[in-house]
């Protein structure tokens, strides 16, 4: 099953990191791949938080919120990944759309522009929404390769495991949803 899905590409696809990451920023993670073809993938980060900045740090820089939607939910900012630590995306449900809106697949959709964060300050956005800072990134054919070594598994994304799990429960959901013990899966790879 695991081959079958790197001979297709991973748009809209969620990547569980394994056992075998077991160090640094991409330990335990969970990506949405929102790209993927022959030039590389591009995903986020949907289970690790930002602790030192917050979407009212973010709304305030960009001086585009002067009506907060108080009565809301207080809203974290997710560490997309590695790269562009401060360009924002929103990975949300597809009953919000404007223009720069790139729908994934049926399900989701990536918002990039400040229209998007404006729109969740006053309560107008999408209904489901994660915003993360930065993104996590791969070359050509790098992520095939990941995957092939048993660094990644692929799992299909559900609004339940990208918006309503808890970002501290989201890698043991994902794994729980695959149906075996992840900690059975080989650190080598080889071919017969």
């Amino acid at each position: 099953m695991q081959m079958e899905m790197v001979n297709k590409y991973l748009t809209g696809k969620c990547l569980i990191a394994t056992p075998q990451i077991s160090e640094g920023l991409f330990a335990r993670s969970v990506i949405y791949v929102c790209m993927h073809g022959p030039e590389g993938a591009m995903g986020f980060m949907i289970n690790k938080q930002l602790k030192e900045f917050y979407f009212s740090d973010l709304i305030s820089q960009f001086n585009i919120a002067r009506e907060i939607d108080i009565s809301a939910e207080p809203i974290v900012l997710h560490q997309g990944g590695p790269l562009e630590r401060i360009r924002g995306f929103v990975l949300h449900s597809l009953d919000y759309k404007k223009v720069g809106t790139l729908p994934i697949d049926n399900n989701f959709a990536v918002s990039s522009s400040i229209d998007v964060l404006s729109d969740i300050a006053v309560g107008k956005g999408p209904r489901y929404n994660l915003i993360a800072l930065g993104y996590s990134s791969w070359s050509p054919k790098q992520l095939e390769q990941e995957i092939i070594y048993n660094r990644w598994l692929v799992t299909e994304p559900s609004t339940e495991l990208l918006f309503k799990t808890k970002d501290e429960e989201k890698w043991q959901q994902a794994v729980d949803e695959l149906g075996f013990d992840i900690n059975r899966i080989s650190l080598f790879s080889g071919r017969a």
